[in-house]
């Protein structure tokens, strides 16, 4: 049986020549709209001409001397080129910007031709991986939809039929493509660049066909004489906590032969030694996917909802069945899946988004349609990629577009990732100690901070063998530092407010939400000048593609040596949610941490404790239905320590033991914990 990569060969080579035919069609539609009689023609010549240029690049990049035979200027120039039209000053004539493409062609059509053109800003992504089998697929829809602009008169029906007719194609081989290239070995398209590459020649950045900024180059530049050692330290560090992962929760790592890895664009020197690393642990890296500075992250909020124009009931039971079909016939390659280790990158500028009135936009009834493909769309993998089965270690370092102190902040960080995490859990477990005497827990705020929340509890029914909070070390979630649960609903009730809070990438002021039984009921923010405008943000970007969302997870962090750190270089409002939640009480709305995986049995490790609090009443309704139990969300939110009166363990007489009081850890055995808080 001819493998994948055989397959997908022998797929391409059929192509080529009606990609050839392709390209001499779209070359003819090129020439016929050079002098553009109306804005239809105009757009067919603009597309026709990127198609054209991103097919040459593709030619071009197959000789391999194209690096080697540019400099380092001219291949950043090359690059800016390829991603001009989303940088600021060319995006308000960009047809992907759906005010320009409302402005042109009207609502209707507009929005329809900025979701089309879409498609072919993923031609630079296919040209550097050679993707033919794409490019033709896409070329044809183009030619289809340029031959109906062009006549003399036309319906819409006959457009949106053409522009959206990818989505209504037959997915399984689309499936099957991806499975390979996320999860195949041979199918990688990083692995040649980052195991033949020379990283010493900052060329390199460049063969990735991804947009290149300061930030990758500076982060490469620095980390091209970074000490040996540390970065050797490093790698072994995070392989070990990812192992620890599966230690910790009784997982069986033995049968597993890959994990995907996911890091920055600049971190290949860190990386290589990551990627070596796990070999010695009889694990491959799969390398599908790498990060880089957006080239316009209004681009991609703009076109957040896209779907909403082809989302209807038979293209998600059409979804559901072709993506098991292709999953079923891929079942032996994904078994051997363990997991992930990914990297953050924090310290860039914050994005304030600009909501638009030309976006498209789900209405009620998609919402709901889209959180069941959502859902099934987990429920399917899960069949393939059991969570219960595999594991994740998630990192962060900085970016040097946070300043002048990038380095010292890259070292700090670094040495935060790498904190004791033995000795670090031995502290905690004073905390959970405490805690587990507790009918809810109560968290104040001080000051601005309008905070008052009381968090449920579970039951516990074995004390000596029972626990509510998970003792977190190094091993899912770098650096060390929290306690955690999953609350029960009823009786969770109260106010978190957050003055300033970065939450996907998007800032929110003076966010504030009520709970009432554990589901989030009023909800506002004062990010806009009015209530409507802010209540919507909210629901489009924290409770999408819901109305509400309950409390799925409250936990204290206790790494105050990265506060400090945060302190000192007064970062704490930019910190990702990886360090950040280790700096005080934090709280995620959505899914609990054990989503998918409440059945697992997992203890703490110094007192071997059962922990219990895994389900809460949404989650254990997966037991009656699927669809009633999850929300696919997880948003965590941190009050830092500043911001805290106290955190109380209340117990059933009302009596309070408190945790943290004006700041400061107060439970016995937590001393040390206040070191960095004082000093």
């Amino acid at each position: 049986m001819a493998s994948y990569k055989e397959e997908y060969i022998k797929k391409t080579e059929e192509v080529k020549t009606e990609y050839s035919e392709t390209l001499e069609k779209i070359s003819g539609l090129n020439s016929r709209t050079a002098e553009a009689k109306n804005e239809f023609e105009a757009y067919v010549n603009r597309i026709s001409g990127w198609i054209l240029k991103t097919a040459k690049l593709e030619a071009d990049l197959r000789d391999e001397n194209y690096f080697t035979s540019k400099s380092f200027e001219q291949l950043y120039e090359i690059n800016k080129d390829l991603y001009s039209d989303l940088h600021e000053k060319n995006y308000s004539s960009s047809y992907v910007n759906p005010d320009f493409a409302v402005k042109i062609f009207g609502e209707k059509t507009g929005k329809l031709i900025t979701f089309f053109t879409t498609y072919f800003k993923l031609y630079i992504e296919y040209a550097f991986e050679h993707r033919i089998l794409h490019l033709n697929k896409y070329n044809n829809y183009f030619v289809n939809a340029s031959e109906i602009i062009l006549k003399n008169d036309f319906t819409y029906e006959e457009l949106y039929g053409a522009m959206t007719a990818p989505e209504r194609e037959n997915k399984v081989e689309s499936f099957r493509f991806t499975i390979n290239q996320d999860y195949n070995p041979e199918m990688n398209p990083l692995r040649d660049i980052y195991l033949k590459t020379d990283f010493n020649d900052l060329r390199y950045l460049f063969r990735y066909g991804k947009h290149i900024t300061e930030n990758e180059i500076k982060t490469a530049k620095y980390l091209a004489d970074y000490p040996d050692e540390k970065i050797k330290a490093q790698a072994k560090s995070i392989v070990k906590a990812y192992i620890r992962g599966f230690e910790l929760e009784q997982k069986d790592l033995t049968n597993k032969k890959t994990v995907s890895y996911v890091s920055n664009i600049g971190m290949e020197r860190l990386s290589f030694e990551i990627i070596k690393e796990l070999e010695r642990n009889n694990l491959t890296a799969l390398l599908a996917n790498i990060q880089t500075t957006s080239s316009n992250k209004q681009y991609r909020y703009d076109h957040r909802f896209d779907i909403a124009l082809y989302l209807t009931e038979e293209f998600v039971e059409n979804m559901d069945k072709a993506n098991e079909k292709a999953l079923e016939s891929e079942k032996e390659l994904l078994s051997g899946y363990s997991g992930i280790i990914m990297f953050d990158r924090f310290g860039e500028k914050p994005f304030a988004p600009v909501n638009k009135e030309s976006t498209i936009k789900l209405s009620p009834e998609q919402t709901k349609l889209y959180r069941k493909f959502v859902t099934n769309f987990r429920a399917n993998m899960d069949k393939f990629v059991r969570s219960n089965e595999t594991s994740f270690t998630a990192v962060s370092l900085p970016s040097p577009e946070i300043g002048d102190d990038f380095e010292k902040i890259f070292d700090g960080i670094v040495e935060i990732n790498m904190m004791d995490t033995d000795h670090h859990e031995s502290i905690q477990k004073n905390i959970i100690d405490v805690l587990d005497k507790a009918v809810y827990v109560e968290v104040k705020g001080k000051d601005k901070n309008e905070t008052l929340i009381r968090v449920s509890m579970h039951e516990l029914k074995n004390p000596e063998e029972e626990t509510n909070f998970l003792n977190i070390g190094a091993d899912k979630n770098i650096p060390v530092g929290e306690v955690f649960t999953s609350p029960v609903l009823k009786g969770t009730d109260g106010i978190l407010h957050f003055e300033e809070i970065f939450l996907r990438s998007l800032k929110f002021e003076n966010l504030r939400l009520r709970f009432k039984d554990g589901f989030i009921e009023e909800y506002s923010c004062t990010n806009f000048g009015n209530n409507e405008e802010n209540k919507k943000f909210v629901e489009e970007n924290l409770l999408f593609p819901h109305k509400t969302l309950p409390l799925g997870e409250f936990a204290i962090g206790t790494n105050t040596a990265a506060y400090k750190l945060a302190k000192e270089f007064d970062i704490i409002n930019i910190l990702p949610i990886l360090i950040i939640e280790k700096m005080g009480p934090h709280f995620a709305i959505g899914d609990t941490c054990f989503m998918w995986q409440e059945d697992h049995r997992i203890y703490n490790v110094i007192d071997h404790k059962e922990m219990i609090a895994k389900d809460n009443e949404k989650s254990i309704l997966r037991k009656q239905d699927i669809m009633q139990a999850y929300t696919n969300v997880h948003t965590d939110m941190t009050l830092p320590y500043e911001s805290i009166e106290y955190i109380a363990s209340v117990k059933k007489d009302g009596t309070k033991d408190y945790i943290i009081k004006d700041g400061i850890f107060v439970v016995p055995g937590t001393e040390e914990l206040n070191q960095a808080l004082l000093n």
